[in-house]
């Protein structure tokens, strides 16, 4: 009974993982997501994959890394991953800011070019 629920998870878990994938592909083909953004998410999936079908993947990872709770490398692995996906990010919008402040004192100057007297 034991060997059911676990089998169980992992078929679920793999079904999720190939849906995710099938959903990231979607989004390329659509042109809703961009290749930069789809690479990271792509690996995400590839990885999940991997676990889904190496049962004893997180447990090898989690000793060698010397964690006691398997599952918590998960989480700690998740956390990571959203901090460098923000930071990316912040640096995205920071670099847009800037480019919409110089897009926005060019339309200024050239308004104010058109408006002088010849």
């Amino acid at each position: 009974m034991e060997n059911i629920i676990p089998f169980r998870i992992q078929i679920a878990s793999i079904v999720g993982s190939v849906a995710f994938l099938l959903f990231i592909g979607r989004l390329i083909v659509r042109g809703k997501l961009r290749e930069e953004y789809a690479i990271i998410w792509l690996i995400c999936t590839i990885v999940l994959l991997i676990f889904s079908f190496w049962r004893e993947g997180l447990h090898v990872v989690a000793e060698m890394l010397g964690v006691f709770y398997p599952p918590s490398l998960v989480f700690l692995g998740a956390i990571f991953a959203i901090i460098v996906f923000l930071v990316h990010l912040s640096i995205v919008a920071s670099r847009f800011q800037k480019q919409l402040k110089e897009l926005a004192q060019d339309v200024a100057l050239l308004k104010s070019a058109e408006h002088k007297p010849s």
